[in-house]
């Protein structure tokens, strides 16, 4: 009979860093490496299987008809999460101690081994709809040929916005997010923008999500960041 090596385990080599394509994010502007910008929007959902079938076909021609309004491309995210419920336990264990009826502090108790027990039995998933509205200044066809090709060299660096570029930029992505919001309206769908905080938890969350809950984001208000 032949002998048959043994495959050597891979040495564990030393945690690869990830580099992000995002710049900065201020003033609820995710600002990219390359000087486009983009802002997020959290949507609501509809129930399109609980609607009946004119509804359905009138859900349908009204997306048909905003996605031919826009003269930009959009991004749809939808992200599934296991639903974390740790902060609602916690604050039911605060309850049931400072709760003086015996009776109340029972079924307290024994409502959180419930839910407990119900959340171990399986994952529970949630999901968020997020639309990403993009904005890119450098795509002006009135810019000269040299302009527009210096720009696609500095692509590769960090290009840095002045605070008179950035207004104006952000003002021009602005009306595309209202306009996308009023477009989103007319399918029942609630679009909210995102601001610096919520933006900064998404993609600490997103980018992070196996040590998310272990290493918890700090104080955002506490954070050092860069203006110009």
């Amino acid at each position: 009979m032949p002998k048959h090596n043994k495959l050597a385990k891979p040495k564990a080599g030393p945690p690869t860093t990830q580099y992000l394509d995002i710049a900065e994010i201020r003033d609820g502007v995710v600002v990219m490496r390359d000087g486009t910008l983009r802002a997020v929007t959290l949507c609501s959902s509809i129930n399109f299987a609980l609607k009946s079938e004119d509804e359905q076909t009138a859900t349908i021609q009204a997306y048909v008809g905003f996605l031919n309004s826009l003269d930009f491309s959009l991004q749809i995210v939808i992200q599934s999460r296991k639903l974390n419920i740790d902060g609602y336990l916690q604050k039911l264990q605060e309850a049931e101690k400072q709760q003086p009826n015996e009776l109340l502090r029972v079924q307290i108790s024994e409502y959180v081994s419930y839910i407990k027990e119900l959340v171990s039995l399986g994952d529970i998933m949630t999901k968020r709809f997020f639309v990403v509205v993009p904005y890119n200044p450098f795509s002006d066809k009135k810019r000269s040929f040299w302009e527009r090709f210096k720009s696609v060299l500095s692509a590769a660096s960090t290009i840095k916005l002045s605070r008179d570029e950035f207004t104006h930029y952000a003002d021009n992505l602005e009306k595309r997010v209202n306009f996308v919001t009023q477009g989103l309206s007319s399918l029942s769908v609630t679009a909210v923008r995102l601001d610096t905080q919520s933006l900064i938890e998404l993609y600490y969350t997103t980018y992070n999500p196996d040590v998310r809950e272990q290493q918890k984001l700090g104080d955002i208000s506490k954070l050092q960041v860069e203006t110009s």
